[in-house]
């Protein structure tokens, strides 16, 4: 029997017997969730080549949740989830199919000091506690640390976070280090585990990544060939959102006070990653070049500051503002000086159901002519919430080395059982694209959704998008997205996708009229 049969039977067997034997002074949570999301894409995150098919299927994550909170002092929790495309498996599977569950939550949160039990001794803060575990981290508006919820397999991290609070004030540190084993031998030195199985050599054979290479292009067959320093071409630059270079560790540390209708918060964030050299391995028929990595980090910093406030009230005209800045510093991934940055304005109005404002977003790009890397990279975020719903930017595909001008207005009407919302951005590099083109400018998007709440558990949601874009400048911006062999793409992009999102809280007793 495989060792993740045994730990889900494990985990279920653990959960039933909790269930059935349970004191007055603990609280057990079972949750679960099953969403599918059913796609048509044509020319999603990137242009469409012409003549090219319509890319449609459906993605389903599967998610049970776990938890046990015992006397305010310990808040457990485990959540297992499967995330799969259907049809990826056989409808009969063989033992060699092998198991794809995945853990994407276990942590613990121990509460050492609390002012409001009057069980605890009284100490020098009002609350203090930590959280230790694979856990989601998120703060703010999950600009910059977020779960990623709309991606099916979201995101998590290995850590310890330290809580405290004292007279309004929130005060978190965090901190992560990242290993591939217990190897004895390997000592620090830290290659990214998330790599792809398969990639493809120089003359388009489908190879077994070679161990303990990053492949520079995750496809592609002149994009994996050397240049002619011997410099491997990056086809699909890593970014941080698209977790193709994982860091090595981290730290943070976070504040934030609300003040009246206000609150401000400040983010001091510092990643390392691992280095590397640039190397090739031969595999089949040809060779797969990549990255090797050895001892040593490049250490990034990133700080800065968010307030989000509101005036007056719905019922006549309420508006709540937002503005952030935030700037990096130190050296990139790949061992660059860095100097980068990201502001943030927006102010929104609401009036009873209705929600409509302006906004402007700023992240600063590399110009052609300089050395120093001054494209900013939005952490591990969730981009998709903030840049388009299309992710053409700061996700997995790449974005545009020239950086982001995003102008938008967003437009939202909530009712009882539903809500709709209505959004176009403008988009527009930060930078000159080349020291021969002034044109700044890569297009619109427009953005339509509207969500349904069936019952307490269910959600539907129907979103549709379109992209018009400067074509020319859009594959110039981000040239490693659009292989050279095919050199005609679509203007329009469009993306349409329906999710069902289904909740169960397995211990909810609906009300009993009397």
């Amino acid at each position: 029997m495989r060792i993740k049969t045994i730990f889900t039977r494990t985990i279920l067997l653990t959960v039933v017997v909790l269930c059935f034997y349970t004191k007055t002074i603990a609280q057990i949570s079972l949750t679960g969730q099953i969403r599918t999301r059913t796609e048509l894409r044509d020319g999603f995150g990137k242009l469409a080549p012409k003549g090219g098919l319509v890319n449609s299927f459906t993605t389903q994550r599967t998610r049970l949740n776990f938890g046990y909170t015992y006397d305010n002092r310990i808040n457990f929790n485990i959540s297992v989830q499967d995330v799969r495309t259907w049809g990826q498996d056989a409808s009969t599977t063989t033992p060699a199919d092998g198991a794809k569950l995945g853990l994407h939550e276990a942590w613990a949160e121990i509460t050492l000091l609390n002012s409001k039990d009057s069980t605890m001794k009284k100490g020098f803060l009002e609350k203090l506690s930590f959280k230790i575990g694979r856990q989601e981290i998120m703060y703010d508006d999950s600009r910059l640390l977020g779960n990623l919820d709309w991606a099916q397999q979201a995101r998590r991290h290995d850590a310890l976070v330290i809580k405290a609070l004292q007279h309004g004030y929130q005060i978190d540190l965090g901190a992560a280090f990242n290993q591939n084993s217990d190897a004895i031998t390997q000592g620090t030195i830290y290659t990214p585990g998330n790599v792809p199985a398969y990639v493809l050599n120089d003359v388009g054979e489908l190879v077994p990544t070679p161990a303990g290479l990053i492949p520079v292009a995750m496809g592609g067959l002149a994009s994996n060939k050397s240049n002619a320093g011997g410099t491997p071409i990056l086809s699909n630059p890593a970014g941080t959102n698209g977790m193709n270079q994982l860091y090595k560790s981290f730290q943070y540390i976070y504040i934030s006070k609300t003040i009246g209708k206000t609150k401000v918060s400040a983010l001091g964030f510092t990643d390392y990653f691992a280095k590397y050299t640039n190397t090739s391995v031969v595999a089949g028929n040809g060779t797969v070049y990549g990255r090797k990595f050895t001892s040593g980090i490049n250490q990034r910093f990133t700080y800065g500051v968010m307030a989000v406030g509101s005036i007056g009230k719905k019922a006549t005209l309420k508006k709540t503002w937002t503005l952030a800045g935030y700037a990096q510093a130190g050296k990139d991934k790949d061992g660059k000086d860095l100097e980068a940055y990201h502001g943030v304005a927006n102010l929104m109005f609401q009036k009873g159901k209705f929600t409509f404002g302006p906004g402007y977003e700023y992240l600063s790009g590399t110009a052609p002519t300089s050395s120093t890397d001054r494209s900013f990279d939005p952490l591990y975020g969730t981009p998709h919430k903030f840049w388009g719903y299309m992710d053409y930017f700061y996700v997995g595909s790449g974005s545009p080395k020239a950086g982001l001008q995003d102008a938008y207005i967003k437009t939202k009407y909530i009712a009882k059982s539903y809500f709709a919302t209505l959004d176009l951005h403008y988009f527009g590099t930060a930078q000159k694209i080349s020291t021969l083109n002034n044109n700044k400018d890569l297009g619109w998007e427009l953005d339509l959704l509207a969500n349904y709440t069936l019952n307490k558990f269910t959600t539907v949601e129907l979103g549709y998008s379109n992209m018009f874009a400067n074509k020319s400048q859009m594959k110039a911006a981000m040239a490693s997205n659009y292989p050279a062999a095919a050199n005609t793409y679509n203007s329009t992009g469009s993306w349409a996708y329906l999710m069902i999102s289904i909740k169960p809280d397995f211990f909810f007793n609906k009300p009993t009229k009397k």
